[in-house]
This record gives C-alpha cells, structure tokens and sequence, in this order.
C-alpha cells in the first residue's frame, strides 16, 4: 500500500497493464475470470496452463465501487478503508461493555465512496499520513 510508513513511491510502482503486458509477452495469451462479487482482486488465467493468478490494482485501476469491505486492526480500530486515516476505536467501548452496533452502524455511515475520499488522483499528502500496513494489520 501506498503510506509513508511503508516507504512507498511510485518509483516502486507497477500498474496493472505492465504486469498483464509482462504476462502476455512471457507466457501468451490470458483470460480474465469471473470475479467473485466484491472482490478486490481481477483474475485471470493464462490459456494453457493450470491455477490462476490475480492483481489487486487499488493504485491504477481502483475497486471502490466494488467493496463492501472494513478492517479492525490488531489494537481495536475499525477502518473504513485501508486509505481512511480516521479510525474507529472500538476495543475502548467494548472493554466499557458498551453496546457496539450502533458504533459500528455510525462508522459505516461514514465510509466514503473512493480510496476514503481520494479523486481518482492519489493525493499524496493524504496518504502520507497513513500508519504503515504492519501497524494496520495487513
């Protein structure tokens, strides 16, 4: 993912279309699978061969209008998108035996629609400030 934390830079990038033109030219022609509904990954199949494989392209193809996913990371916060760098803290209420669903209801409520607000831009200063996957729990 693309956070500070992660020491990410698009220097490091591989957008979708390099990957599948690497694929095409080392191994011939692929097939794009169903996806399965929600999916954050496409897949694919190269003709000819056994499995599969799949990209996850958030950076150069997003998904957004496609997930129906949250996370809780491994100290009790709930993200509406591995993007948001607002969270949710749902261990505090819950260790005060709080009732969680309307907590949870009212995070949801603010999920945004793409990359927790982003244009299809990534906007650098917003994710930036985004803790690193291994502190998210990812």
């Amino acid at each position: 993912m693309p956070f500070k934390g992660n020491k990410w830079d698009w220097s490091k990038g591989i957008g979708k279309q390099e990957i599948l033109d690497t694929i095409s030219d080392k191994f011939g022609d692929f097939e794009e699978l169903e996806n399965p509904k929600h999916s954050t990954s496409t897949n694919f199949k190269v003709k000819g061969h056994l499995g599969s494989f799949a990209i996850v392209s958030t950076i150069t193809n997003p998904f957004c209008d496609e997930c129906n996913r949250i996370r809780v990371t491994a100290d009790g916060k709930m993200k509406n998108c591995l993007f948001a760098n607002s969270e949710t803290d749902l261990l505090t209420p819950f260790r005060n035996g709080e009732q969680m669903n309307e907590i949870i209801i009212n995070a949801i409520k603010t999920k945004k629609y793409s990359r927790d607000g982003m244009d299809v831009k990534m906007d650098a200063d917003h994710y930036e400030q985004n803790r690193s996957m291994i502190s998210i729990g990812g």
